[in-house]
């Protein structure tokens, strides 16, 4: 759990927003290489993925689901291939830009397989519960690193029992399983900042107080080796610095600092004391040494009581005393090396030009991650304070367990050589989701775009094509239309000719049967008989007789065998009765008789 106060940010685009994007790259993506199906397939032919995915997660497979999709011979759906692509398009920009450890980080992205068989059964509802929420919040784990330690096995144990959910999900056909796992999850976190909250804050107050513990140890120590250092001092000299003096320092240091008076005349004293204990020093000056050890006593007595707040140690003074008598009266006392090789009193000068961090350098690195190995031997440590007395950098891990003390220089320096590394910034999940979703809805804008101009194109080239062919269609009716036209009119015509041929041979017929008809009426002599064929066939044709024939009206008088019922014919009316057939002169010859009757037969054929 990452000790850092800031909490994963909430999606910028609304629920909504990303709602709306999962459906439109569902529906409308489509990506290049991928196993895009040839035909629109019916609900009933769609085929169930579900026990592939299933056995891909159970086998905690690392590929893409696109791939899995390409190694079987089945046909899948469009909005299984984009289900697909969509899982793998935002678990592999999780895998890159969450901050997570590739340890944690390649776990969660195994949910692609899930993820990918939920957005095909329900879409953008997937997002809709408890499961962004929890995604967003492995935030609080980006500082986990595979120590093998007890807080970060509990992290591996907890995603072990995701496979364990994730695989119920898959059995249940239902989602409800993986929420309930996610809502737990939420709960234990929420108990386990209260936690890590209190404990951060007693972490903070002991390392306080230790650093400063550290600070005055070390600065004592610091200036009694560098005051005994090479020096011969008398016994009594050496054991009161070391076991007594050693207390007076510290608690100077660290009751006000090495800046106080107290500590100034601490270490003052801890100089004058080496100075008249050693020969060498103290010699040269003999009035300054009866000046000195007649003050020394009360001088430490009196930072003793204001650093310790007690008295000093009356023997270990008096032991000081007898030895800086000594010394006046010119004795030379016992010496001995105020530090052997092999003692064990430690220290190290750097401790007295401890200068303090400036806090324009440490305070944008406190609350950060740094990172040192690579890959999964990659370890994370918090920056979790910046010690003022010691100088130290305090690590904690993300459970916010003390992971160890750092020098400033020293952190300086691994930082400057690149042993040490800040961790990138991490994205959420919610944030992945949101400009993954915005960058393939923009692909999908611009895809239906291209698509409807393709369409339209089409529309507009099979329109020309349609106009050409009606056209053409046109062209060939109108031209069929003139060629029967043509056709009609030279049949008219023809007709016509015909007609007209027909008309003219009947007209030269008739002129024919009319002359023949003329000579028969002209040879008709009186007493000539003719019979006239009756209107209907059940009248008798009626016999009359010429009786008077008047050359100058060219009229014919006929009568019946009594001489009654008088009938007057004009020669043309005779003419065209014979021609007719209504009238038929008896008494003529048989061959004007056969010659007539053809010529009335062509008439009568002609006019059929």
């Amino acid at each position: 759990m990452s000790p850092s106060s800031t909490k994963p940010q909430a999606v910028a685009p609304s629920r909504k927003v990303v709602s709306e994007r999962i459906t439109q790259v569902l529906s409308g993506i489509r990506v290049p290489d991928l196993p895009y199906p040839a035909s629109k397939s019916s609900p009933e032919q769609e085929p169930d993925w579900r026990p592939l995915l299933m056995s891909c997660w159970t086998e905690q497979r690392d590929e893409r689901v696109t791939k899995v999709l390409r190694s079987v011979q089945i046909e899948w759906t469009v909005r299984q291939v984009n289900a697909a692509y969509l899982s793998d398009r935002i678990m592999d920009v999780f895998l890159k830009t969450s901050g997570l450890h590739a340890a944690l980080v390649g776990r969660i992205a195994r949910l692609r397989f899930w993820l990918a068989w939920q957005l095909d059964l329900c879409g953008a509802e997937v997002f809709s519960g408890v499961l962004l929420d929890w995604l967003d919040n492995l935030q609080e784990w980006r500082g986990w690193s595979d120590t093998g330690g007890r807080s970060s096995r509990v992290l591996l144990d907890q995603l072990d029992s995701l496979v364990i959910t994730v695989s119920g999900s898959f059995e249940a056909g239902s989602r409800d399983p993986l929420e309930h796992y996610c809502s737990q999850w939420l709960a234990d976190t929420r108990k386990r900042d209260d936690q890590v909250a209190r404990l951060r804050e007693r972490l903070l107050e002991t390392e306080q107080g230790a650093s400063r513990q550290r600070l005055s140890d070390q600065v004592a120590r610091a200036l009694i080796g560098r005051a005994l250092t090479g020096r011969q001092l008398p016994p009594p000299i050496t054991r009161f610095i070391l076991t007594d003096w050693h207390k007076v320092l510290k608690q100077s240091v660290w009751a006000e600092g090495t800046d106080s008076e107290v500590h100034r005349h601490a270490n003052k004293l801890l100089e004058w004391l080496v100075w008249v204990g050693d020969p060498q020093l103290s010699d040269r000056d003999r009035n300054r040494l009866y000046h000195v050890g007649e003050q020394l006593g009360d001088r430490v007595r009196d930072v003793w009581t204001r650093a310790l707040g007690e008295g000093a140690p009356e023997q270990a003074l008096h032991d000081i005393q007898a030895v800086i008598v000594a010394r006046i009266r010119g004795e030379t006392p016992e010496l001995e090396p105020a530090l052997l090789p092999d003692s064990d009193f430690s220290w190290d000068s750097s401790w007295l030009v401890n200068e303090p961090v400036p806090a324009d350098e440490s305070e944008p690195l406190v609350g950060q991650w740094f990172v040192e190995g690579e890959g999964a031997r990659e370890q994370r440590r918090f920056f979790f304070a910046l010690l003022p007395d010691s100088g130290e950098v305090l690590w904690t891990n993300g459970a916010g367990v003390k992971l160890g003390l750092q020098p400033w220089k020293e952190f300086q320096a691994e930082l400057a050589s690149g042993g040490l590394r800040p961790l990138p910034e991490s994205t959420a999940f919610g944030q992945v989701l949101a400009e993954t979703l915005e960058v393939l809805s923009k692909v999908c804008a611009r895809q239906l775009e291209q698509r409807e101009k393709a369409a339209k194109e089409a529309r507009a080239r099979a329109d020309a094509l349609r106009k050409e062919r009606e056209a053409a269609e046109q062209r060939r009716r109108e031209e069929e239309l003139a060629r029967q036209q043509a056709l009609e009119r030279e049949r008219e015509e023809a007709e016509r000719q015909r007609v007209a041929d027909e008309k003219a041979e009947q007209e030269r017929l008739r002129k024919e049967a009319e002359l023949v008809a003329t000579k028969q009426v002209e040879g008709i002599a009186l007493g000539g008989w003719i019979v006239l064929t009756q209107e209907t066939r059940d009248d008798d044709p009626v016999r009359l007789k010429l009786a008077v024939k008047i050359s100058a009206s060219r009229k014919y008088v006929f009568v019946d065998r009594l001489g009654l019922n008088r009938r007057e014919f004009l020669q043309d009316e005779l003419v065209n009765g014979i021609v007719e057939g209504r009238i038929r002169v008896l008494g003529s010859s048989a061959e004007f008789d056969d010659t007539l009757s053809r010529v009335v037969g062509r008439i009568r054929v002609g006019r059929n």
